[in-house]
């Protein structure tokens, strides 16, 4: 019997498969336990729909990410931190900063964990910024560190 899989099952495959199932195994386990439907011509197609649908939405997540991207490279992001006798500053500028910053300067909203800091930011200057904003797209913008 031809069994679409509702749901990942370790020993039989992922969500979406089509897997051929003993009868009893699927009369007696699959089914009832709403691991997965039988491979109906109805069912087929709702999969294929199904299928459809979640590859529209990935790639509208992928475009909105790539637009994203070109619209930080042209941005600049000022974050100020206290300095001491000579220049040297107290602490750096962490991610959780710079995304404050982004929000309250730009309007745009990210979150602290998709910046990419190679270096922490202790010294006073422009930086280059990584942002993992999709796993196929990561843009980069300036943060300009000055003193408060």
């Amino acid at each position: 019997m031809k069994i679409i899989l509702l749901q990942d099952e370790k020993k039989l495959g992922k969500k979406g498969d089509i897997i051929e199932a003993s009868d009893g195994y699927a009369r007696n386990y699959i089914l009832p336990k709403k691991i997965g439907v039988e491979a109906t011509p109805r069912n087929l197609n709702e999969l294929k729909l199904q299928k459809a649908n979640s590859e529209k939405i990935a790639q509208e997540q992928l475009d909105a990410a790539r637009a994203l991207a070109a619209d930080l490279e042209s941005r600049q992001v000022v974050v100020s931190i206290k300095a001491g006798e000579g220049g040297k500053t107290f602490g750096s500028v962490s991610s959780k900063e710079i995304a404050a910053a982004l929000k309250e300067q730009h309007g745009i909203e990210l979150d602290k964990k998709k910046i990419q800091l190679s270096e922490s930011l202790k010294n006073f200057g422009n930086y280059e910024v990584a942002v993992k904003l999709h796993p196929q797209v990561t843009g980069k913008f300036t943060v300009k560190v000055t003193e408060a």
